[in-house]
């Protein structure tokens, strides 16, 4: 038995434990290896959570800001807003503990308001308004859109939001969308943001694309008010389409480009430009040109050294203070 015991192993059952003490350090390496590169990832995690938490914190800070720097501006010349203090379209850098904070505010009128296709106070009581479809339409077709996907497009944007499922000839209620691959239904409400434009039918990819920089969904089914005294020659048609058929892009352009250094005082003034060549708006539309902006856009980049994040904040000011009604974080709509 001794002898036995004591005789040395074969050198296949040698080579057999060799294998087997190989193959446990192998996937002990391995083991060892995930552990580490979990811990690393769960490491670089918590660090990068903590970073965007700060920079969401110092968004949030800097659109308080924002509203007070507005109040500010308003103050100035009650019933009045003019590019006066290059306050529009201006990136204001901000250093922050750990990074900087970028500020740009924007005039956030200065937009065909989606929401304007109906008329109601809540979403039980959407009706659909044809001056805003027929100004949504010209609006198309002053972009270089078909006149006929234009008319559409605008009244399957007013189906779209309007609170009944009945259709208007030309519109689009939940039949047309129920059909499709993936069926879904008109959400018959306002429109919480512009990107919501994209579910409607007739719009392309590229529709929505030129459109972007003329739409947005503000939180009021009140007509595009433009403040005429911060429109751009470059936003020459949100101007036409307040009078389709009438007012030309030539004209608009003009009349934005004549607008004196301090601004204008009227909007009787405005419309009786020799630029406007006797043109007379609807009187509800003439109204939608006014001296002075009610919403306010503001950009927020914050930079963390290399963590970037970006929120947009909307303002009313329709009454004092500036009231911050809703934020959003990454690329607009």
């Amino acid at each position: 038995m001794n002898d036995r015991a004591s005789r040395p192993l074969p050198d296949r059952e040698r080579g057999a434990a060799l294998l087997t003490i190989l193959l446990l350090v192998a996937v002990m390496a391995v083991v060892s290896a995930a552990v580490l590169e979990r811990l690393t990832l769960a490491t670089r995690l918590s660090a990068n959570s903590a970073v965007l938490e700060q920079a969401h914190a110092y968004a949030d800070s800097a659109a308080l800001l924002v509203g007070r720097r507005l109040d500010a501006l308003i103050e100035k010349e009650p019933g009045k807003l003019t590019l006066a203090g290059g306050w529009l379209g201006q990136p204001r850098p901000v250093a922050v503990p750990g990074g900087s904070v970028a500020v740009t505010i924007h005039d956030g009128g200065n937009c065909f308001n989606l929401n304007s296709l109906v008329a109601g106070k809540d979403d039980a009581d959407l009706r659909q308004r044809p001056l805003a479809v027929a100004q949504f339409t010209a609006l198309m077709e002053l972009l270089g859109v078909r006149p006929a996907q234009a008319r559409l497009v605008a009244l399957a944007a007013a189906d779209w939001i309007d609170s009944d499922s009945v259709p208007v000839q030309g519109g689009a209620e939940d039949e047309s969308y129920l059909a499709g691959d993936r069926p879904y239904r008109a959400a018959n409400r306002m429109m919480a943001d512009a990107s919501e434009l994209r579910a409607v039918a007739g719009v392309t990819p590229d529709l929505y694309n030129l459109l972007r920089p003329w739409i947005c969904a503000l939180p009021a089914a009140d007509l595009s008010a433009l403040n005429v005294n911060t429109l751009m020659p470059q936003q020459a048609p949100l101007l036409a389409m307040l009078a389709p058929g009438k007012l030309t892009l030539d004209m608009a352009r003009a009349m934005i480009a004549q607008r004196p250094g301090g601004g204008y005082d009227s909007t009787v003034a405005f419309w009786a430009l020799p630029a406007a060549r006797g043109v007379v708006p609807l009187a509800e539309a003439a109204q939608q040109a006014q001296l002075m902006t009610r919403w306010f856009k503001a950009e927020l980049e914050v930079d963390m050294g290399g963590t970037a994040l970006r929120q947009w904040a909307l303002y009313d000011a329709r009454s004092a203070p500036v009231r911050l009604v809703r934020m959003t974080w990454g690329d607009e709509g």
